[in-house]
């Protein structure tokens, strides 16, 4: 850790600068020498820099709303190309220039503020061992190593021996509960933020690989912080946590307000959204009537949520408009005319795989063109019903199985 560290050397300066500036601030209120003016410099930091990275983290909802919505042509193009893999990845990365996804984009938050976390574990490595960095002096090393969270030394960690932890005036027994705390809490808020995503803002109804890779990380970070997390100082166990609780209210916040459509988040939210309707006649704020509008624009493109929301609102005697608003009816017509336009809804084109498929098991049909094997002059004789009982069929009478007459009947 110490060499991956020392690789993002360049940005401690910076770091260390922005840390000084806020113990600065928080020293006159708390003490130069306490621990919460060292630890609040820290969550500060946190802070900034996830504002700054706000425009990657809306890139980051974007690409993975893309990613899953195009699970299903992936699939299709690894199935058509499986015995040719470059074919396969030349169709994919023209899926991605067509579509503007990047899949990369999803990564971009965690790329960015790796930097800044590195940076970060070398400044404090340098205060445990007294050493001066970027703009640390001495005087503000020795004030960082007496500052204590809960008792135990912010740049303490969970495996060091008994003597550095004394050196630091504090006791081992008191270092390793809080970091074990830290330990849990930074983990438990992956696992919760990774939960949220997957049950809440994930379309159900689409079963793709994609998924279950998900499913599958929802349960390894953890463990994989858990693991690292024993050999991190206790201030880069408070800039983790902090960041996995920005990420928790920020997704948090994602979620309620701007769902993946078909999740269940979608359907709470347009539930919620109907209720406003129906308390206030109208539909308030811009952002809702730009659902309202998306919505209607689908037309019977519409899923499930969006479907239900149309029909729960003629229930309650509105129909929403092409401007993103809400007319008022009468419910009976409204449910009529509802029920008229999803009469009217064409069913969703097959994909090509699907048409190709079933035009395969297709018999040709035969042309007028194709040459029988028959001697010419032979007529064609009619194919004999099974069993040779049946007589031919006369002019004007159906053709097929006959009804049996009734025995009183005239022949």
């Amino acid at each position: 850790m110490d060499t991956i560290a020392s690789l993002f050397s360049f940005i401690t300066t910076p770091v260390s600068w922005i840390i000084v500036q806020f113990h600065s601030l928080y020293g006159a209120v708390f003490g130069p020498d306490t621990g919460w003016a060292w630890g609040l410099s820290i969550v500060s930091l946190v802070v900034l820099i996830r504002i700054c990275l706000i425009p990657l983290f809306v890139k980051q909802i974007k690409s993975t709303r893309n990613m899953q919505a195009l699970q299903p042509k992936m699939k299709a193009i690894q199935e058509r190309y499986k015995n040719d893999k470059q074919r396969q990845s030349e169709e994919m990365m023209k899926l991605y220039k067509e579509t503007g996804t990047n899949p990369l984009s999803s990564c971009l938050p965690i790329l960015a503020q790796s930097p800044f976390f590195f940076a970060l574990y070398h400044v404090l490595s340098k205060i445990a061992s007294g050493d001066t960095i970027g703009v640390l002096n001495q005087d503000l090393v020795n004030s960082a190593r007496e500052a204590h969270i809960f008792g135990a030394p912010i740049a303490a960690k969970f495996m060091d021996d008994p003597a550095k932890v004394e050196a630091l005036n504090a006791s081992l027994t008191d270092v390793r509960i809080v970091t074990a705390v830290m330990i849990v809490l930074m983990s438990l808020s992956q696992f919760f933020t990774q939960r949220q995503l997957m049950q809440k803002n994930v379309d159900l109804t689409v079963k793709t690989p994609y998924m279950q890779q998900q499913k599958m990380l929802m349960y390894i970070f953890p463990v994989i912080f858990a693991v690292m997390g024993i050999n991190f100082p206790v201030g880069v166990l408070v800039y983790w946590l902090t960041t996995n609780v920005w990420t928790m209210g920020q997704q948090m916040y994602v979620i309620n307000q701007n769902p993946t459509p078909g999740s269940k988040a979608q359907d709470a939210y347009l539930q919620r959204l109907v209720k406003s309707v129906t308390s206030h006649g109208d539909v308030r704020g811009r952002r809702r009537r730009a659902v309202v509008q998306g919505i209607v624009a689908k037309g019977p493109d519409r899923n499930d949520n969006e479907r239900k929301f149309v029909t729960t609102l003629a229930k309650a005697g509105f129909t929403p408009q092409a401007d993103g608003s809400v007319q008022k009816v009468d419910p009976a017509t409204a449910e009529a005319e509802n029920a008229a336009a999803t009469r009217r809804q064409q069913p969703k084109r097959q994909p090509k795989a699907k048409r190709q498929a079933a035009a395969a098991h297709q018999p040709p049909a035969k042309t007028s063109l194709e040459k029988t094997d028959e001697p010419e002059g032979a007529k064609q004789q009619p194919a004999k019903p099974a069993g040779g009982a049946a007589r031919q069929a006369k002019s004007g009478q159906r053709k097929g199985q006959q009804r049996p007459k009734h025995p009183s009947s005239k022949k």
